[in-house]
């Protein structure tokens, strides 16, 4: 389903500083566009909005569709491969593609195994996908964490227990996965930050919070990690709640270096928005005017 913004709703583009600055991009009121990634020449970002991929410079101007053929509608589940070049891409089938991030035909990497597949990582060689396989695409099941290979093939489970998980996300290094959880709480819902390495090895909670956290993304250089905090008893990541981005040094997870409170979840922050220097990273907001809130 292709989401839409609501009467008296706005889509607002935002890149913040690790130095605590914030800077509206883009505003609209026709496209809803979520899930930024930054391009790793640092001209762009690059979202998906009405079913579509789209780039947006970032010293100003509006978005640029990005014109791609064999693919369904997209969802906010892309990633940029490390040659700067192919982008990976989630569907609104359950499948992954792969295309260039200049346009033309996408190729399907996910075969038909009866789930639906939810990229969100790509090892840093480029070779390895990590991706949530939800179950013939019954939400009332757990998202369980996937690897694969990236062009494609059998895939392989990583052990996280029990609960759901989501964000799959490899370090800049390779060593280690993070994600998100519920596998550490009995409270259905109570997502917390973890990592894991490739292997299935060496899993462990790095941040023990009262709120529902999401989709920790680590900056290029591996000192710095954004996430969405949710408010305690969230069910999911939904949309058109009051959130906050969370800035953390990967030292001390537990100490935010900044936070961004605004309207959002869904779409804000689904993918690793860092910029190429890992000094900026981009967010999405959806404010409400206050008649529509009321």
């Amino acid at each position: 389903m292709i989401r839409t913004l609501q009467p008296g709703q706005r889509c607002e583009v935002w890149i913040a500083s690790v130095t605590g600055q914030a800077e509206l991009l883009y505003s609209t009121e026709n496209i809803l566009f979520e899930a930024p990634n930054w391009t790793l020449d640092g001209d762009a970002l690059v979202l998906n909005g009405d079913g579509k991929l789209w780039t947006l410079d970032v010293s100003g101007g509006g978005p640029t569709e990005v014109p791609l053929a064999g693919v369904p509608d997209l969802n906010n589940d892309h990633v940029l491969a490390p040659d700067g070049e192919n982008i990976f891409l989630s569907a609104n089938d359950g499948h992954i593609y792969r295309a260039l991030l200049k346009g033309g035909p996408a190729s399907r990497i996910t075969g038909d195994d009866g789930s639906f597949h939810f990229l969100h990582g790509v090892s840093p060689d480029g070779k390895q996908l990590a991706y949530v396989g939800i179950e013939a695409g019954d939400f009332t099941q757990p998202g369980r964490l996937m690897t694969m290979a990236s062009d494609g093939g059998a895939a392989a489970g990583v052990d996280v227990g029990s609960g759901h998980c989501d964000g799959p996300e490899y370090s800049p290094d390779g060593k280690w996965l993070y994600l998100n959880t519920e596998s550490f709480s009995t409270a259905k819902g109570h997502a917390q930050l973890a990592r894991i390495r490739p292997d299935g090895s060496d899993f462990a909670q790095l941040l023990k919070s009262d709120t529902v956290d999401w989709f920790p993304h680590l900056s290029p250089d591996g000192r710095y990690a954004t996430y969405i905090r949710f408010p305690s008893g969230t069910q999911g990541h939904p949309a058109d709640l009051p959130v906050d981005v969370v800035l953390v040094s990967t030292e001390d997870w537990t100490t935010p270096l900044q936070t961004w409170p605004l309207f959002g979840g869904q779409g804000t922050l689904n993918v690793n928005s860092w910029s190429p220097d890992s000094a900026r990273f981009a967010f999405v907001a959806y404010p409400l005017t206050d008649s529509a809130k009321d």
